[in-house]
């Protein structure tokens, strides 16, 4: 799932590590999110969005998500 965590934290200032600690995950969680290959839990998005003052729709890309797999479900 695509996500704006790694360009909010790049504004924001923070290392990956400092936003795991922030948000109570290891770097490797943060690194897997910003990568695509893990969606964080709904509570771990909601964490996440709270330090960077952001909705969970935000955070998540929600409305793009949606339209990607849209897509691909039209596609099959």
């Amino acid at each position: 799932m695509k996500t704006r965590v790694r360009e909010l934290r790049l504004s924001a200032g923070l290392t990956q590590q400092r936003l795991a600690e922030l948000v109570g995950v290891s770097g490797r969680t943060i690194i897997s999110i910003e990568t695509e290959r893990y969606s964080p839990s709904l509570m771990l998005a909601y964490r996440i969005a709270r330090v960077f003052d952001v909705s969970v729709e935000e955070l998540c890309c929600l409305k793009e998500n949606l339209e990607r797999e849209e897509k691909e479900y039209e596609e099959l």
